[in-house]
C-alpha cells in the first residue's frame, strides 16, 4: 500500500507518509500546489494550515472509503479540485476497463485531430460525436474510432494528453484506464494549457453538459442545487465475470465556489441499478469529507 502523498509548491517536492492510505490495496494520495513555508515564530504559515487540513480531510474520506469498500464490489475513485490545484485519490492507479467512458477520449482525440489539420469539424464528425457523448451511441463511436485510426491513433492522442495509465484496447469500450488518468483526462478539457485548444475545450462541455435525461446520474447526484454538470458513464455486463456489470462515471462539478472533476471507476456489480448507486454514493462522499 502507498502511504499518503503531498506534493508541495511547484518544484515537485514529495513529502511521503503523511496519512495512512485507504487500506488493504488501496493506492490513496493528495497531491496539489500547496505551497509550504518554513515555520515561523508566529506559527503554521496560511499555507501550511491549508495543507494540514486538506490532510485531515483527506485521511477522514480515506476512513469513511475504506469502509463503504468493505460493503460493496471494487472501486476507485479521484477528485481534482481547480480551485485548490489539489488532486486526491483513492486507489487511483488501480486499472478498470472503461465501457463508455473511453468515448471522452475517443472525443478528445477527434478535437486534437481536427485541430491538427487545421480545420472545424466536419459534419459527419459532429453528427457522430453528438450521438457519441449525448446518447452514448457505439455505432457513432466505432465508426470515428475507425476514421481516427482505431487503437493507435488513441493511445497516441492519450499521450499528448498526459494519461500514463491507460491502454486503448481494438475493442475500444474494453480499454483500461485508471480514476487518475480520468481526472487527468478532465481537466485537459478545462485547462487553458491543455493541448486542446479552447474552440475544442468548449465543444466537448457543450456535448458532456447535455447529455441525454435518462443518462444523467453518476457524477452529478454530488452537485447541489444551481450547480452545473457535465457527465459521461460507462455500463456493461461483462461476460468475463459472470455477467457482472461494469459501472462507470467521470465528468465536472462547477458553482459560485466549486470547480472539481471526478472520476469514479468500479465493476462486479450484481445489477446496473446496484453499480449507479455504488458510484454515486463514492462520489456524495468526497462532497462530504473533502468540503469542495
Amino acid at each position: 500500500m502507498m502511504a499518503a502523498v503531498v506534493l508541495l509548491g511547484g518544484v515537485g517536492l514529495l513529502a511521503k507518509g503523511l496519512f495512512s492510505g485507504g487500506g488493504g490495496a488501496a493506492d490513496t494520495y493528495l497531491a496539489g500546489s500547496a505551497t509550504t513555508a518554513s515555520p515561523t515564530p508566529a506559527g503554521p504559515s496560511p499555507e501550511e494550515l491549508a495543507t494540514i487540513e486538506q490532510t485531515k480531510r483527506a485521511k477522514a474520506l480515506d476512513a469513511a472509503l475504506k469502509k463503504y469498500a468493505a460493503t460493496v464490489p471494487e472501486f476507485s475513485v479521484a477528485v481534482l479540485d481547480r480551485k485548490t490545484g489539489v488532486t486526491y485519490a483513492y486507489r487511483g492507479a488501480e486499472t478498470y476497463e472503461t465501457a463508455s467512458v473511453v468515448k471522452v477520449q475517443v472525443l478528445a482525440c477527434l478535437l486534437l485531430t481536427a485541430q491538427d489539420a487545421g480545420r472545424k469539424l466536419t459534419t459527419s464528425e459532429d453528427s457522430r460525436a453528438k450521438l457519441m457523448i449525448r446518447n452514448s451511441d457505439n455505432d457513432a463511436t466505432t465508426s470515428l474510432f475507425t476514421s481516427l485510426g482505431k487503437q493507435a491513433a488513441i493511445q497516441k492522442c492519450d499521450k499528448r494528453l498526459g494519461l500514463t495509465g491507460t491502454t486503448v484496447n481494438s475493442a475500444w469500450g474494453l480499454t483500461r484506464t485508471t480514476a487518475t488518468d480520468q481526472v487527468k483526462l478532465l481537466s485537459q478539457l478545462v485547462s487553458t494549457t491543455s493541448p486542446i485548444k479552447a474552440r475544442g475545450r468548449a465543444y466537448a462541455y457543450s456535448l458532456m453538459s447535455t447529455v441525454n435525461a435518462e443518462q444523467d446520474w453518476g457524477v452529478p447526484a454530488a452537485a447541489k442545487a444551481g450547480e452545473k454538470t457535465t457527465v459521461k458513464n460507462g455500463w456493461l455486463a461483462r461476460s468475463t465475470e459472470n455477467g457482472r456489470w461494469i459501472i462507470n462515471t467521470v465528468g465536472r462539478i462547477t458553482g459560485d465556489d466549486v470547480d472539481v472533476s471526478i472520476a469514479v471507476l468500479s465493476h462486479g456489480h450484481q445489477s446496473m441499478s446496484g453499480g449507479m448507486a455504488v458510484v454515486e454514493k463514492v462520489a456524495k462522499l468526497t462532497r462530504t469529507y473533502l468540503k469542495y
